[in-house]
């Protein structure tokens, strides 16, 4: 194995990534991420970014679309076409962020204030690039930008569509305050994009990780109600007693000794799916007075690509019931509010061997295989339509002049791992869509090869 990054190529397309790769630079790697995250783009608001995406690669010579779901909404997306006798590849990353980048709505969730990583303004460190979502998703997606334009300068001949999306709507959240639809996250770009049209024979989706991902969690949400009796704190004494925000706590330390058992249970393949209590709502913050009748948990339970949505709830509800059955009185349900699949592609599909062969390439080893990922993507939503979709992307950045924690890891990318990944992502395509689909066995039913 070599580790230039051509090693398996034939002499054609060797010189075709290295024209391609001769217009990725650092230099505009950084300018693209800068223009990135310097507009915000939180759940629900990624209209103004999309046509950012789309202005930028129309410049640079590609055929490119803003493609609205509401007034503040939009995915954007450019197709580079080939001559129709090869398979079409979508490169594709979300574009929205995790937090907002605003006090009103981020603390004091976030911390105790908003760092300068957590705002949607680049602040540039020698190679690294940060701000909110300079890494995930942004950085993943100026490199898909890269790919998309510097394919397009080197000119390239292709059999097949290559197509550079952007999606809405990427992270796993319901809709933030003051928005009218609930469902603006959980992946509704992708969804949207996939029932418009926007269709390939492959995808690739660019989110964290030097890893070539073929398999991934999916979630489903459970908003659990725990009941007790609403009383007065003057008459604790006197009246019975029996607070839910209590009971609440004793449920949420069960089930959190829960969530490991699970997970010891479903690892398997790539995938340690994992569980947490991630919120809870109960009382009146201007009344310390009384107690609430009921106090409601939300829980995320990450589930394997073996798993249905229903078996997960059923799970959940016999661990419900056991947790019942060691706490006399207690009074708890639980409803399913929220499911998206876990998802695999076959991993002798073409896709997942084409960017392994590349990663294999750079790395002049044997690719390696990362385990235990509890992280879920729009790869689910582009599986589970039927396209075959691997995950690529950077690792988190670990030379930094501050300290690397979770949000820092999101906010922060190195212009070097851009580099590495544009180049892989380059690769991969050209190695798609310059082959037949016969090739590929994508012959389209009663099609001749």
């Amino acid at each position: 194995m070599t580790d230039d990054g051509l090693g398996g190529l034939d002499d054609r397309r060797r010189g075709w990534v290295e024209d391609a790769w001769r217009h990725v630079t650092g230099d505009r790697l950084r300018d693209l991420i800068i223009g990135l995250v310097d507009i915000p783009s939180p759940t629900g608001d990624e209209a103004p970014l999309a046509e950012h995406i789309a202005a930028t690669l129309t410049a640079a010579g590609c055929r490119a679309s803003v493609q609205p779901l509401d007034d503040r909404q939009a995915n954007a997306w450019a197709r580079l076409e080939g001559d129709g006798t090869g398979p079409d590849l979508m490169l594709y990353a979300p574009v929205d962020t995790l937090t907002v980048g605003e006090e009103s709505e981020d603390l004091p969730w976030i911390g105790p204030e908003l760092r300068d990583d957590m705002r949607p303004r680049a602040t540039v460190y020698d190679d690294l690039v940060v701000g909110l979502g300079a890494s995930n998703p942004k950085g993943h997606a100026a490199c898909v930008m890269m790919a998309a334009e510097a394919i397009t300068l080197a000119g390239i001949p292709l059999t097949g569509d290559l197509v550079a999306a952007f999606g809405a709507g990427g992270m796993p959240t319901n809709s933030r305050p003051g928005t009218p639809r609930l469902n603006t996250g959980q992946g509704v770009g992708c969804s949207f994009l996939l029932e418009q049209g926007v269709w390939t024979d492959y995808a690739v989706i660019a989110k964290p990780g030097w890893t070539v991902s073929w398999e991934e969690v999916g979630l489903v949400w459970f908003e659990v109600t725990v009941r007790g009796t609403h009383t007065y704190v003057g008459s604790r004494h006197r009246l019975p007693y029996d607070n839910a925000i209590t009971r609440a706590g004793e449920v949420t330390r069960q089930l959190e000794e829960w969530f490991v058992e699970y997970a010891e249970r479903h690892t398997g393949g790539t995938v340690a799916p994992q569980g947490i209590v991630a919120s809870v709502r109960g009382g009146w913050p201007r009344m310390a007075a009384v107690t609430p009748a009921s106090c409601t948990l939300m829980v995320d339970l990450r589930i394997g690509p073996d798993t249905t949505p229903m078996r997960a709830k059923r799970e959940f509800a016999a661990a419900l019931d056991a947790i019942r059955a060691r706490t006399p009185g207690l009074d708890v349900t639980a409803e399913m509010v929220l499911a998206v699949p876990g998802t695999r592609t076959d991993p002798d599909n073409w896709i997942r061997r084409s960017a392994t062969a590349a990663w294999e390439a750079f790395e002049g080893r044997q690719h390696e295989v990362v385990r235990g990922n509890s992280g879920a993507t729009d790869a689910n939503i582009l599986r589970g339509r039927g396209i075959p979709t691997v995950r690529v992307g950077m690792p988190k950045v670990t030379d930094a002049p501050f300290d690397i924690d979770f949000a820092r890891g999101m906010n922060s990318v190195s212009v070097r791992a851009m580099e590495r990944l544009t180049r892989h992502l380059i690769r991969t395509a050209v190695d798609t869509v310059t082959r037949s689909r016969a090739e590929l066995e994508l012959e389209l039913e009663g099609e001749p090869a």
